[in-house]
């Protein structure tokens, strides 16, 4: 499951590099996307990546770079790399007798999840200096100098970092100061995240609700302390409103315009002090209630769909004869498709006996969401990991066609046919792939 996870977080580079290009712009763009082919890199081994990206007819402006540099890090898409030998206290003398009198009880497993969890909190910078850029003598990066400092980094290969030893065999005491910087994952998924209650927003309510709530996330994005957060903090309406106006279509918004749009986001109106805070898990629970029900639709029919809806709004037991007449469809039939919900894991099921002159037997059904979510996870993982062994099948069986020229392949007709097959199979399997990506990153990521 670690390799599969691996492997999904590199399809969602496209993604991620779109979204740095939309806000910061394409000169950003390329460092941003050489720390995503390398994984770190110090500045030094940028300024020289980037120096070998340029022609001879162009000149090489390292306050490019720097600016470039900056803005990712002041949008905190780029961070400093943790410390790759990290200092861990012994255990004080009052935990090792405990842990002695508890060693037969302990676990293996539970011990190295422990002291690999205390690593990663050693590992981790300060936050005040996870963001902070490194202060540079921009008279290092003359020609001269960086031929004779810097290891050249050809693009594409997988940079590691190089201890030079000098002549008496010790490191440059520069090279240990040496600063590494890599992506920032947890504020890209963040940015993934806001876009996706957006996006519900816009499509359940109106463009309104989703310009509104744009504007409330570009005023807290700051203040979340993790990707998953609950709720937004609260923000007073004065703001709001001038964050609206500022964005597309919110300039001809007025205050009673985003009054009511925030009520339809779920806000409460304050009594006092006119401050708003958008639920922003209920909108990720709604967007997850909405992929599933799509699921049962395309796969039960339209029955189905309204009996599950009807117990998933629901949350609780109900009786097979209540769904069957709450939902309008005959009995026997809805006996039928619950048992088939039941049996694919997206209904729970619960056999109740009443003892009277006679035994009666009841069936009752309820949607248990968190098993649900699980399934429905587990499933689109399957479906991902089909899709990833199609394309690699079909890349496969057409080796020959790929390894070929392009004019040679152009001039013979069955070659031809051949290669537009693959290529419109290709596109069509790749753009599932990254539709399934959005789904999947709704019940794993947000």
């Amino acid at each position: 499951m670690a390799l599969f996870d691996n492997i999904i977080h590199h399809m969602r580079f496209p993604k991620f590099i779109a979204i740095v290009k939309d806000e910061l712009g394409g000169e950003c763009e390329k460092v941003f996307e050489a720390l995503l082919q390398h994984g770190r890199l110090s500045f030094n081994q940028i300024v020289d990546r980037e120096k070998q990206t340029v022609s001879k007819e162009e000149n090489f402006d390292v306050d490019h770079v720097k600016e470039s540099f900056n803005k990712l890090v002041n949008g905190r898409f780029v961070e400093r790399c943790p410390a790759p030998e990290p200092f861990l206290a012994p255990p004080s003398d009052e935990e090792t007798p405990a842990k002695k009198r508890g060693a037969k009880s302990t676990k293996v497993g539970d011990v190295s999840e422990s002291i690999e969890q205390r690593a990663l909190a050693a590992a981790a910078p300060m936050e005040s200096l996870r963001f902070l850029a490194e202060t540079l003598n921009w008279s290092d990066f003359s020609d001269k100098s960086s031929e004779e400092k810097f290891t050249s980094v050809k693009t594409g290969e997988k940079r590691k970092q190089d201890f030079l030893e000098t002549d008496g065999g010790l490191l440059d005491q520069d090279e240990k100061k040496e600063v590494l910087w890599r992506v920032n994952f947890e504020e890209l998924i963040r940015r993934l995240r806001h876009q996706a209650c957006i996006a519900n927003a816009k499509s359940r309510l109106n463009d309104e609700c989703g310009i509104i709530l744009g504007a409330i996330l570009e005023l807290t994005r700051s203040s979340e302390s993790k990707v998953n957060i609950g709720s937004t903090a609260s923000v007073s309406i004065n703001d709001i409103y001038d964050e609206v106006i500022k964005k597309k279509g919110g300039l001809g918004m007025n205050l009673e315009r985003i009054r009511a749009s925030l009520v339809e986001l779920g806000c409460e109106m304050p009594m006092l002090v006119e401050e708003y805070s958008i639920d922003l898990k209920s909108i990720i629970d709604m967007a997850q209630n909405e992929e599933v029900e799509s699921i049962v639709l395309k796969r039960y029919g339209r029955e189905a769909y309204r009996m599950f809806r009807f117990l998933s709004k629901s949350g609780r037991l109900h009786e097979t004869d209540k769904i069957a007449d709450t939902t309008f469809v005959e009995k026997k039939d809805a006996i039928k498709i619950l048992y088939k919900l039941w049996k694919d894991d997206y209904l729970q099921m619960e056999k109740v006996t009443v003892n009277g002159a006679r035994q009666t037997h009841f069936l009752l059904w309820k949607v248990n969401r968190q098993s649900l979510c699980q399934h429905v996870l587990d499933e689109m993982y399957h479906a991902a990991l089909n899709l990833r062994l199609r394309i690699a099948h079909e890349l496969d069986q057409e080796k020959e066609i790929l390894q070929m020229p392009k004019d040679k392949v152009g001039e013979v007709e069955e070659l031809r046919k051949r290669y537009m097959r693959l290529k419109k199979v290709s596109i069509i399997y790749e753009s599932s792939l990254m539709n399934l990506d959005d789904a999947l990153m709704l019940f794993h990521d947000f």
